[in-house]
């Protein structure tokens, strides 16, 4: 099975950077123009996620020695979500949700937006729990039930390890 997750992960991250370098060179149909700089957030987020995910094969396989078949649904998965989440990056990004900087420029770079598309790939927890927190702000939506036990857990382990250091 971890022939097989490598491979996946390898073929989907060839496949997000051939996507990089299609966009990039002007290869889009005429109908999808509009929506480039979306599809490129997409596809920097699934090279963020495939990134993450080799390295933690080769971090969980050979470094900690802590492969688990627990994990594999994980590996196959989390590819996908960082496409979503680097898609979704643009969205917050266009809608002013989310701000790069604190003015605001006509002529901003679009290398902006792809960055925050490969953090998002690259850290989907995270990413996630920026955007509940944007929802929280702005529409009073509460946080989802996933992250109010990995905010818990993390206080926790925050106080266990202050009574440690005592």
């Amino acid at each position: 099975m971890l022939f097989l997750i490598c491979v996946y992960l390898i073929a989907v991250l060839l496949g997000a950077a051939g996507a990089v370098l299609y966009i990039s060179l002007g290869m889009l149909p005429p109908a999808f123009t509009d929506v480039r700089v979306g599809l490129m957030c997409g596809a920097v987020g699934a090279v963020g996620g495939c990134l993450y995910c080799l390295r933690a094969v080769y971090v969980n396989r050979c470094v900690r020695k802590s492969w688990s078949s627990d994990w594999h649904c994980w590996y196959f998965l989390r590819p996908i979500t960082s496409i979503v989440c680097g898609g979704v990056s643009f969205l917050f990004l266009k809608a002013g949700l989310l701000v790069l900087e604190s003015g605001t420029k006509n002529d901003a770079s679009e290398i902006g937006f792809y960055a925050l598309a490969f953090v998002a790939g690259l850290n989907v927890d995270k990413f996630v729990g920026k955007i509940e927190d944007v929802a929280q702000a702005v529409w009073g939506i509460d946080k989802s039930r996933s992250r109010k036990d990995v905010e818990e857990n993390k206080e926790q382990e925050k106080s266990e390890q202050e009574k440690a250091a005592q």
